[in-house]
């Protein structure tokens, strides 16, 4: 059995996929690359297959219908061998000092067969044309290298949270879990982490600076102006993330109050996109997801929308919204996220 299953969904991604997956071969043995291609039209599919025929132990090339980024992953997930699964976007990479010390990590688990259910590591916002490149890292709010569980975090604060580059998810328990990403939907990310959350109870934290997101390509789908001509799907997987997860069953105090800061940012973005689009149709999508958000759980509406950028979100009139967007624009200066 492989340690660890990487699935790298890819859609038109001939420029840049050898960088990937150059970054994830020094694995070697103890990793399967799964190379999904998603019905592209470009050479994807053949890179994808000279991969494979290079690397036959290491790396699977599987070509599907477009489907979409979720469709891509569930397709690893249900190729997957390996004991730990981790998806690793085509246009980005990963260090490589970082990533074996990641797989060191994970050989010691299943050679003393500790049961880890979610292995955590940093990430590097690689935004291209930034003087500075913000690292997300979790050190003042996990335990460093030990098994932990959700009693032993302290909270995060705002703007740090987990994203599907910080994660490496124990096969199983994705798989038990019984999550189906959308097809056709782009920000399925956010489901990837937060639904499978709630299964978790033991975690290892590696503080080193593992993935490496890269942000900057014109066409890419966290662009600001691109997200707001796809907000239904933004919508779709806000809506989607309180279906899945209702927080009045979580018992545990760290953990309920974690997948209500995540949600909290998502909501945000949703809100504050829906606030920059200025028309009066999305600002009325506004209100309908409030709406929805109190139907579903009034308890989850009074936390999200009467907290501090709740309410930001919300000031009235036009300016009102003049200040949500400003507050969102130096929230994005001083995190360093899109």
């Amino acid at each position: 059995m492989k340690l660890l299953s990487v699935v790298i969904p890819c859609y038109n991604s001939e420029e840049y996929m050898r960088y990937c997956i150059e970054s994830l071969l020094p694995g070697g043995e103890g990793v399967e690359l799964l190379i999904v291609n998603d019905g592209s039209v470009d050479k994807t599919g053949e890179i994808a297959d000279e991969y494979a025929n290079r690397y036959p132990t290491i790396v699977k090339a599987i070509h599907q219908e477009n489907g979409g980024h979720g469709e891509a992953v569930n397709t690893g997930i249900r190729n997957a061998t390996g004991s730990y699964f981790k998806v690793v976007d085509s246009d980005d990479w990963v260090d490589i000092r970082a990533y074996l010390k990641v797989l060191q990590s994970i050989r010691s688990f299943v050679m003393e067969q500790k049961k880890v259910d979610m292995i955590i590591s940093n990430f590097v916002y690689e935004k291209e044309g930034a003087k500075y490149k913000k690292v997300m890292k979790y050190e003042n709010v996990l335990p460093i290298g030990e098994i932990f569980s959700w009693d032993d975090i302290k909270p995060f604060r705002k703007g740090q949270y987990l994203l599907m580059h910080s994660l490496i998810y124990r096969t199983q328990l994705v798989r038990e879990s019984g999550l189906v990403l959308p097809k056709h939907t782009f920000y399925v990310d956010n489901l990837f982490v937060y639904a499978p959350l709630q299964y978790v109870k033991t975690m290892y934290y590696i503080n080193v600076d593992f993935y490496r997101y890269f942000i900057g390509r014109e066409d890419q789908s966290v662009q600001e102006k691109i997200m707001i001509k796809r907000i239904d799907q933004q919508i779709k997987v806000n809506k989607l993330m309180i279906d899945h997860v209702p927080l009045n069953s979580i018992t545990n105090p760290n953990l309920r109050e974690y997948l209500l800061h995540h949600l909290e940012i998502v909501t945000v973005v949703s809100a504050i996109l829906l606030i920059r689009s200025g028309t009066p149709e999305n600002l009325q999508k506004k209100k309908e997801l409030w709406k929805y958000i109190k139907e579903k759980d009034v308890e989850l509406y009074h936390d999200i929308r009467y907290g501090i950028m709740g309410q930001l979100m919300n000031l009235p009139g036009r300016p009102g919204r003049s200040i949500s967007v400003g507050a969102y624009k130096i929230s994005q200066k001083l995190v360093g996220f899109n």
